[in-house]
C-alpha cells in the first residue's frame, strides 16, 4: 500500500522534473519571478523554473532576418515607386527586449517599414537607382539609433528591388539610348576630326612631288578594281603625254 509520504516525495520528484528546462546555445530565458524580472537572463544549458512562481520568456540571439514588405514610396522628384528591403538585427540584451517593448519583432517591421518610406522621400530617382549602398548605410543608422534602447543591434539593411512604372522604365530606356548615340556621335566627330589633320598631312607631302598623286591615283583604282561590279574609265594623265610633247619640239635629240 503506498503511503503519504511516498505519495508527497513522488510529486515533488515530478515537480523538480518538470522544472527543469534546457537552454539552446543561443537562447537567453528571461524569468520572472512573482511578476518582477530577474537581474540577469538563465541559460544557456540546464536551468529550474519553478511555476507558478517563474514565468520564463525565451529569447533568441541569433541574427533575424526580417522582410520589408513592398512600401510604395514618392520619391523627391514626384515619382511613385514600390520598394521592399529586408533588415538583419539580432538581440544583444535580452531584458531590454522583453520589458522596454511589447514584441520586438512587431515593433522592428513597423519602425523599417515607416524609416523607409521616409529616408526615400528624401532623394530622387537616380539617386535612388545609383546610391543604394549610401542610402543602406542611412537607413541601418536611423534604424540601429531607434532600436538601441531595445537591445536590439541592427547589423545590415538592403534594398532588394525598386519597381518602376512602366511609362518610368521605357524614359529611362530613351534616356540611355540618347545617351549612347550622342557619345556615339562625339566619337564619330573625333574620329573625323582626326582623318582631316592626317589628310592635310598627306595632301602637303604628295603637293610636293606630282608623281605621288598618280601613284596614289592608280592605288585607288587598283581598289575599286577588285570588286569587279563597276565600270572604271581611265583617263589618261597628262605627264604620260609630256615625253611626247619634249621630243616634238626637240627634234635635235631625234
Amino acid at each position: 500500500m503506498v503511503t503519504f509520504p511516498v505519495i508527497v516525495i513522488g510529486l515533488i520528484v515530478l515537480y523538480l522534473l518538470n522544472s527543469i528546462k534546457v537552454l539552446r546555445e543561443y537562447e537567453r530565458g528571461v524569468i520572472f519571478r512573482l511578476g518582477r524580472v530577474l537581474s540577469r537572463p538563465k541559460g544557456p544549458g540546464l536551468i529550474f523554473v519553478f511555476a507558478p512562481i517563474d514565468r520564463m520568456i525565451r529569447v533568441t540571439l541569433r541574427i533575424v532576418a526580417l522582410d520589408i514588405p513592398p512600401q510604395d514610396v514618392i520619391t523627391k522628384d514626384n515619382v511613385s515607386v514600390k520598394v521592399n528591403a529586408v533588415v538583419y538585427f539580432r538581440v544583444m540584451e535580452p531584458l531590454k527586449a522583453i520589458i522596454e517593448v511589447q514584441d520586438y519583432l512587431y515593433a522592428t517591421s513597423q519602425l523599417s517599414q515607416t524609416t523607409l518610406r521616409s529616408v526615400l522621400g528624401e532623394v530622387e530617382l537616380d539617386d535612388l537607382l545609383s546610391e543604394r549602398e549610401k542610402l543602406n548605410a542611412q537607413l541601418q543608422e536611423i534604424l540601429d539609433k531607434h532600436t538601441d534602447p531595445w537591445g536590439i543591434k541592427v547589423q545590415l539593411v538592403e534594398m532588394k528591388h525598386v519597381d518602376l512604372p512602366d511609362t518610368m522604365v521605357r524614359a529611362i530606356a530613351k534616356q540611355a539610348e540618347a545617351e549612347r548615340e550622342r557619345r556615339a556621335k562625339v566619337i564619330h566627330a573625333d574620329g573625323e576630326f582626326q582623318a582631316a589633320g592626317k589628310l592635310t598631312q598627306a595632301a602637303e607631302i604628295i603637293s610636293t612631288n606630282p608623281q605621288a598623286l598618280q601613284l596614289r591615283f592608280l592605288g585607288t583604282l587598283t581598289e575599286i578594281a577588285t570588286e569587279k561590279n563597276s565600270t572604271i574609265i581611265f583617263p589618261i594623265p597628262l605627264e604620260l603625254l609630256k615625253a611626247f610633247t619634249y621630243e616634238k619640239t626637240n627634234p635635235e635629240k631625234a
